[in-house]
């Protein structure tokens, strides 16, 4: 510590109102603000107090402190031990007026150091300005008792005059606050009763969907119903028709004219596409009900290409187009042997019906845990906005024309069911004038 700024001696009741002024008078000189004077000088004279009923006189010295946070010391001792333990009850009170308070009350007597904080606006505490504040000290007139009882009530006054003026910021406060939440009452209603208005709405909604869900789900098990027997009953007519054709073109049968086996040639082609669209239909119709359950096995994918080869190369009539079955990059896989060719069957042949030159190629990767199947043609290609479109039944790209065969537009739907079965996924990439590539993607062992 260094050297005290005042020191003060308490001898008498009056000293009391002289160490109070005192002490208001060093706070005000190192720089504290109006209240922090205040507070300092009310315990200072609280301390004295208790130490001036000992009947002893007690010592108060001021001691500025100019470290890392300026603070302004005050050290008050009285040569008497009241050692009952009751002092540091007696100054509880006290302790809230300052930062630090310490008592010390043993058999040298009793000690009490307490500090407060100097703001940072106070000037700062250098050796000149200390020796300054030291002669203005000794250079002060302290005041009456009296003076210092009007300096008491001036301070009484204002102090009540601010709580007062809390007090009124706090009503006017509870006040905005009431009507505040009156308002978020009121919101709080009207938000309750809309919520609850479109809860009703939202009800109704659910009602309505689960009303149409079940109509929509009546209306596709009829039309898979309708689909499945009409195909059933047509499928034995039109066999017949191409039966009875082929029966009357045959060398057996008595000479038809040129234009009569013309003519029986075109029955006999559009009973085979009729039939064609009859078995694509039943095919669906199965798909559609879920009647198509897949046996898992462990499946050759070598055997299946070279049967795929050997069954579609005679649809690869063009020799502006090569057709290549690669040799599989993965040799088995667990699936359904007849669904996996059935879908690749589906895609070679579609894109073999809108290739006029270039290649169709068929391949096959491993990705992952899943096997990809990859069908890539240099056909006429299929604009983006499209790419989902066909995948809907019997649609046709606008402008596309089949090379050979008519197209129904029920393979691709066909064959995205029949992925789905298999627990995979169908996509494309096309682009008019770059040709398709038709991606099938399986799990390699399904769960």
């Amino acid at each position: 510590m260094t050297e005290p700024l005042l020191r003060v001696r308490i001898r008498a009741e009056q000293d009391v109102f002289l160490v109070r002024q005192l002490g208001r008078e060093v706070a005000k000189a190192v720089g504290m603000e109006g209240q922090d004077q205040t507070r300092i000088a009310t315990a200072i004279s609280e301390v004295g107090r208790v130490m001036l009923a000992t009947g002893r006189d007690a010592d108060v010295a001021f001691i500025a402190s100019a470290n890392q946070i300026p603070t302004l010391w005050v050290e008050m001792k009285n040569p008497v031990s009241r050692d009952d333990g009751r002092l540091g009850l007696d100054l509880a009170q006290v302790g809230r007026l300052v930062d630090t308070m310490e008592v010390g009350d043993g058999i040298t007597g009793t000690v009490v150091r307490m500090s407060r904080r100097l703001p940072t606006s106070a000037p700062q505490l250098t050796p000149e300005r200390m020796n300054q504040i030291r002669d203005g000290l000794a250079a002060h007139v302290p005041g009456t008792p009296l003076d210092e009882l009007a300096v008491q009530n001036q301070q009484l006054i204002a102090a009540l005059d601010e709580v007062r003026a809390q007090r009124d910021d706090l009503a006017r406060l509870n006040a905005e606050l009431q009507e505040t939440n009156r308002g978020v009452m009121a919101l709080y209603h009207q938000l309750s009763d809309e919520l609850e208005e479109t809860n009703r709405g939202v009800v109704a909604l659910y009602a309505e969907l689960d009303e149409k869900s079940v109509q929509l789900r009546t209306a596709s098990e009829a039309k898979s119903r309708f689909l499945a027997n009409v195909s059933h009953e047509l499928r034995a007519p039109v066999t017949a028709i191409i039966g009875l054709g082929r029966l009357l073109s045959d060398e057996s049968s008595d000479p038809l004219s040129a234009e009569q086996s013309r003519q029986i040639e075109l029955i006999r082609g559009s009973a085979t596409t009729l039939l064609s669209l009859v078995n694509d239909l039943l095919d669906l119709a199965k798909a559609e009900a879920g009647r198509i359950e897949p046996a898992w096995s462990e499946v050759d994918l070598k055997a299946v290409f070279g049967q795929l080869r050997g069954t579609l190369r005679p649809l690869a009539t063009r020799p502006e187009v090569a057709f290549t079955v690669e040799e599989p990059a993965v040799p088995r896989m667990v699936t359904d042997e007849v669904l996996l060719a059935q879908v690749l069957r589906n895609l070679l042949t579609n894109a073999l019906k809108f290739t006029a030159e270039g290649h169709v190629t068929l391949t096959v990767r491993e990705v992952g845990s899943d096997v990809e199947f990859t069908v890539t043609d240099t056909g006429t290609g299929i604009p983006a906005e499209l790419h989902e479109r066909i995948f809907e039944e019997f649609y046709q790209v606008p402008g596309s024309q089949a090379l050979s065969g008519k197209g129904t537009g029920l393979g691709l739907p066909y064959a995205r069911r029949l992925v789905g079965i298999l627990g995979g996924a169908l996509r494309v990439d096309s682009s008019p004038g770059a040709g398709s590539t038709f991606t099938v993607s399986l799990p390699a062992r399904p769960s």
